[in-house]
């Protein structure tokens, strides 16, 4: 089962969950940037949450489906479309072989997943199959897909099935979805929640107050590393000297030039900068969606409501993933 690369987008890699346990030895975690999104583009087939999607990145991928299968797209609205028909996001579709998804212009957000059916099979590499560019480690390659390359997929026994139906066009979509009680809501210059770092109270007053006030511009050199911000400087109280020491997905260093960076899921494993902050879980999503250009603000949260919350949406992934289920058994007895 096969997937051809006709066109290769800005910046496609084939992510997963992540390469956990290996950051003692200087190997980044990686993995999908909005975990939220990926998740659920896996329930809705009938995935693991773990198994490897496609991370498309503000201009997608062309696509060429060559059998025959099972898809969903979560995330950003990349205005995706299947001949000259939009193709929905959150709920599963049949693509019919010889099928070529293509994707415009950004709507909202700048990150989109694809899931197939059966999840994509590249080599696991440290028990991941997540793209780390930098170092050249997992995914297909190593490297961003290019133009000419074919993916795989493993077979799907639901896939299988549900592609025997009969239905007109190159695609169809189910009629139901998930809850919108689960999306992340994505939106233009976001407030994003953050706990208070180890260091922030080295900060002088003035920047504390402006750190929560200031609008802070996400510049155009950030990545999946890193997200750099650009404000009024952020001053701290005396010079410190700090030992190098672990860092997290959305630890907020502050280097020398007093301009925030919020570490994102390529991060680098350890770090020595005055830390005035961490995002909270939560709001992975809602930040890993930011586009360059665009602008965010602080509000701070308490770590137990920043745990509870996090408690919550899980809970609910847990009941999207039983509804699935359930949906599913409906659609083999014949109802779409």
């Amino acid at each position: 089962m096969t997937i051809k690369v006709l066109e290769q987008g800005l910046s496609t890699t084939v992510q997963d969950l992540g390469r956990i346990g290996f950051q003692q030895y200087g190997v980044v975690v990686g993995g999908v940037m909005d975990e939220v999104a990926a998740k659920i583009a896996n329930l809705l087939i009938g995935n693991n949450e773990d198994d490897a999607v496609v991370e498309m990145t503000l201009i997608g991928p062309t696509l060429l489906f060559q059998q025959d299968t099972l898809i969903s797209l979560c995330g950003a609205d990349l205005s995706a479309s299947i001949g000259s028909k939009p193709v929905p996001l959150w709920k599963p579709i049949f693509v019919k072989a010889g099928s070529v998804l293509r994707f415009g212009r950004p709507q909202q957000g700048c990150r989109t997943y694809l899931a197939v059916a059966g999840g994509i099979d590249v080599p696991l590499v440290m028990e991941s199959r997540s793209t780390y560019v930098r170092g050249g480690l997992g995914g297909y390659h190593g490297r961003t897909l290019q133009k000419g390359d074919v993916l795989n997929y493993k077979p799907s026994d639901l896939a299988k099935f549900l592609c025997t139906q009969i239905w007109s066009g190159p695609f169809k979509p189910v009629n139901w979805t998930v809850s919108s009680l689960i999306k992340p809501v994505y939106k233009k210059d976001p407030e994003i929640r953050f706990i208070k770092g180890p260091q922030f109270d080295l900060f002088t007053e003035r920047s504390k107050r402006e750190f929560l006030t200031e609008k802070y511009k996400v510049t155009s050199n950030s990545d999946r590393m890193g997200y750099r911000l650009s404000a009024k400087v952020l001053k701290l109280t005396t010079d410190v000297e700090l030992l190098s020491e672990a860092v997290t997905m959305g630890t907020i260093q502050v280097p020398n030039d007093g301009q925030p960076i919020i570490l994102m899921a390529d991060r680098q494993t350890i770090g020595g900068y005055p830390k005035i902050g961490y995002v909270a879980s939560i709001d992975f999503s809602v930040l890993s969606q930011v586009m360059p250009g665009e602008n965010l603000t602080f509000k701070e949260i308490c770590i137990q409501d920043a745990q509870r919350l996090l408690l919550e949406r899980e809970q609910k992934i847990s009941k999207v993933k039983i509804g699935i289920s359930l949906a599913f058994r409906r659609m083999k007895h014949g109802s779409y």
